[in-house]
């Protein structure tokens, strides 16, 4: 259960997140009421040759997978907050997640690479 859970949430957060920046970097047109981050962001992607866009995108892709393994780290109890002594506990579909959700998402992410 708690692979499975790991898996929707790489599936779900990282790798449609992901798509869907691609596509705003690819198409979002810039015009008078873009916000200056995405107008510049945008400017930064379009300057980029395809391979460092493809760089960048990894870059971004690591980035969600380190926060997610950070968030289920403190969640699983396996790391801390700095100055919180609340102690996080996720149950999935009423089970204890036995404090192994970064270590899986981590295994998945890991078997994941090996595959590619």
């Amino acid at each position: 259960m708690n692979e499975i859970f790991v898996k929707s949430l790489y599936e779900s957060i990282v790798k449609e997140n992901l798509e869907l920046d691609k596509h705003l970097y690819e198409t979002t047109n810039v015009g008078a009421k873009t916000d200056d981050y995405w107008r510049e962001a945008i400017g930064l992607y379009n300057s980029l040759n395809e391979e460092n866009k493809a760089t960048l995108m990894r870059i971004i892709e690591q980035t969600m997978i380190d926060t997610i393994s950070n968030m289920l780290g403190v969640i699983d109890g396996s790391s801390t907050l700095k100055d919180c002594s609340l102690e996080p506990k996720l149950l999935l579909d009423g089970y204890d997640t036995e404090r192994e959700l970064q270590d899986l998402f981590l295994e998945f992410i890991e078997k994941r690479d090996s595959n590619s």
